[in-house]
């Protein structure tokens, strides 16, 4: 069974390594991570666990039965009723709508649970399948973007009359 787990400390390990084992598929459509964040990962992981307690973000874990990573969807920079969404599946995960499935579940969470009304999401127009997972979530296209020498679109979802696949 599949779920989808608040970040915890005891998940630094896990995380880390499949933040490795991905490293080469995530880097052929976002930009890559780099070598500074794998190296000071352990820090990283304990300032964003203490920015998710001051409620600054909602950082979440899509785990299988066994406990093992597929993938890590978050809501951060929440303010005033909103959040940025970013996700990304293992590549071992794609192709099965697990993306799409943890999207919906997170766009539930965040009215359910952590009272969000609004939420943007960017990805670059090369990536066809998180532009699918954000359209097949309700996301609306709001304005183009660059990431670096790569166009892209910000999306937007308003949740303030409940989540739309839930209406």
């Amino acid at each position: 069974m599949t779920i989808i787990s608040r970040l915890r400390a005891d998940h630094a390990e896990a995380l880390l390594a499949f933040e490795r084992e991905n490293r080469a598929y995530f880097a052929a459509s976002i930009p890559d991570r780099g070598d500074l964040y794998f190296a000071e990962f352990a820090e990283r992981h304990r300032v964003l666990l203490g920015e998710q307690d001051a409620g600054l973000h909602h950082l979440h874990l899509v785990e299988d039965g066994d406990g093992g990573v597929l993938g890590r969807i978050n809501l951060v920079e929440v303010r005033d009723g909103s959040a940025e969404l970013g996700y990304r599946m293992a590549e071992k995960a794609a192709g099965r709508g697990l993306a799409t499935w943890a999207v919906r579940q997170i766009c539930l969470l965040a009215v359910r649970e952590y009272g969000l009304t609004a939420l943007r999401a960017e990805t670059t127009l090369d990536n066809a399948g998180s532009r699918a997972v954000l359209a097949r979530a309700g996301f609306e296209p709001v304005e183009d973007v660059m990431f670096g020498d790569r166009p892209g679109h910000r999306y937007a979802l308003d949740l303030s009359g409940g989540v739309p696949s839930a209406r």
